[in-house]
């Protein structure tokens, strides 16, 4: 039997845990430490398996564990799998390095619940490989043609992130993308699901309860939390990122190409600053499959990488344990939804 929290979704009941909070798979910064921090709090950790070789992903996953306050306690792992060739954006590649399947299997044999692909629909292949080892598949989505697009090959949820976001994002806000999946979700029944409908994990400016319980009022099961979990004591990222996100404003972010081709939000600094009053020198070197980035340090030119973060950063006042972060969220949501039961009832509200 699954835990039970004061907030009970589809999302809890299928992955055993007790709230509906996963932390996003967040290169380097959801490591060993952060990914058990949320499955010990009761929310699902997932550990941000980009560009990991097979050896580093074993590693972190026994690091995780280590840290498990229950060594059954459940957890996903997050791959970066972008389409390479034919119509895909010529800067994709891949960032498995052509070891997938191997780390497929080490996702399989460490008993992870959940696989998330992001920038990409795993190959059908793979997702049957996954079902076939009683492991549910979720793929990150920017725009609803997207989730018909995973629907279609057989992922079982769909995590729609707008594109306040940090890190690769779409161009449609949180607010108009979620029940536009949600609407696309409920038209499928994945099997894995036993017949119910395919299920939304909402991302995209989530940072405390009041975003939860408006996810979940959308339609959405649960959340992926990225930027609030960056400024966590358990993070793996440096102590400067931390602090870049809780001094960060609300327009302090921005989307660039230059760090990896494809639209990522993150903190401007006056590296990405020379680089975006040169926008056609952007889009020539995209054009020809050259991250500008990658430019720089071929060329030998200095490099200075911002710091990704949303949107939601300029809300975020305080670094604090992952742990207090997920009960401070619940707690909040659960204020939160009992004030709608009042709106209902037509009765004055205490809050």
């Amino acid at each position: 039997m699954a835990p039970s929290g004061p907030i009970t979704t589809p999302i809890t009941t299928l992955l055993g845990i007790k709230h509906p909070i996963l932390l996003a798979g967040m290169a380097r910064t959801s490591g060993g430490p952060l990914a058990a921090a949320v499955s010990n709090a009761g929310g699902l950790g997932v550990i941000g398996g980009f560009q990991y070789t097979p050896d580093q992903l074993r590693e972190i996953v026994a690091e995780m564990k280590d840290n498990f306050a229950s060594p059954d306690l459940p957890f996903g792992v997050d791959l970066a799998l972008p389409q390479v060739g034919g119509s895909a954006r010529k800067t994709n590649h891949d960032y498995t390095g052509g070891k997938l399947d191997e780390l497929i299997d080490i996702t399989i044999e460490s008993g992870a619940r959940l696989f998330v692909s992001a920038v990409g629909v795993p190959p059908k292949s793979v997702i049957d490989k996954l079902h076939a080892a009683g492991i549910y598949v979720m793929n990150m989505v920017g725009h609803p043609k997207h989730a018909v697009k995973a629907l279609d090959l057989g992922v079982d949820i769909i995590c729609a992130q707008g594109g306040e976001g940090g890190g690769h994002t779409g161009d449609v806000a949180n607010s108009v993308l979620i029940p536009a999946v949600v609407d696309v979700a409920r038209r499928y029944r994945p099997k894995m699901l036993g017949g119910g409908p395919a299920l939304v994990v909402a991302a995209g400016g989530i940072s405390n309860g009041r975003s939860l319980a408006s996810s979940l009022m959308q339609g959405a099961v649960g959340v992926w939390v990225g930027t609030r979990f960056v400024a966590s004591v358990e993070a793996g990222c440096s102590e400067e990122h931390k602090q870049e996100v809780v001094s960060c404003g609300f327009d302090g972010t921005e989307r660039t190409l230059v760090l990896s081709g494809r639209p990522l939000r993150m903190k401007t600094n006056e590296y990405i600053r020379k680089w975006h009053a040169q926008p056609d020198r952007i889009k020539q070197l995209c054009d020809q499959g050259i991250v500008p980035i990658e430019f720089d340090f071929n060329e030998g030119n200095d490099v200075d990488p911002p710091h990704l973060m949303g949107q939601v950063a300029g809300a975020i006042k305080k670094i604090q344990p992952a742990g207090e972060i997920v009960d401070e969220m619940v707690e909040e949501a659960v204020d939160m939804l009992k004030l709608g039961q009042v709106y209902l009832g037509g009765e004055r509200s205490r809050l």
